[in-house]
């Protein structure tokens, strides 16, 4: 008798705990997104990047990441004909649910700023706005742990991730956008 009322205990928990709602944040829209960016009044245009075998591997030895696609999307925030900034949308799975940031670059490929545009882990594991400032105007070869970026206690994968997608777009601006306006 016990043990059939702690079965439906368990059962019962069970149940209950899956009803709950999912842990995640939807923070900006695409068109959201693009206004952080480059503000209101900024032209937006797509740029499509197919990177060769030869600039991937270029790519991920820069960035010390490996590449999962041959295809990049950046978009060129521009004011008349003036380039003012570039940007990038990168979607990665933290420890097992995704995340989305964007990715703000000068005209000279610096990071201005990084956004978190989607977050489904839970909350404690979202690195604060105040964490990504760090990596604002820094050198590529300078975004590490080991370098100037300090980690975050209980949101390690969060910032290691962090890192490693503005190390890519940093490196991915570098060989395809840079590269080949010279």
């Amino acid at each position: 008798m016990f043990r059939l009322k702690s079965v439906k205990l368990i059962v019962a928990v069970c149940l209950l705990l899956s009803a709950l709602p999912c842990v995640g944040k939807i923070y900006y829209s695409k068109n959201e997104a693009m206004e952080l960016a480059f503000g209101k009044d900024a032209t937006v245009e797509m740029l499509s990047l197919f990177p060769t075998a030869d600039e991937l591997a270029q790519i991920e030895k820069m960035a010390r990441v490996k590449m999962e696609s041959s295809l990049y999307t950046f978009y060129v925030g521009k004011k008349g004909d003036q380039v003012i900034a570039y940007a990038a949308i990168e979607s990665h799975t933290v420890r097992t649910k995704p995340e989305t940031l964007l990715v703000v670059l000068t005209p000279e490929g610096k990071i201005s700023a990084v956004h978190t545009l989607a977050f489904h882990e839970p909350p404690e594991y979202q690195p604060p706005q105040r964490w990504y400032q760090q990596l604002y105007q820094k050198e590529l070869e300078r975004l590490s742990f080991s370098a100037d970026i300090q980690g975050m206690t209980g949101a390690t994968l969060s910032t290691r991730s962090a890192l490693n997608i503005s190390r890519k777009v940093m490196a991915i601006y570098q060989i395809l956008v840079k590269n080949k306006q010279n």
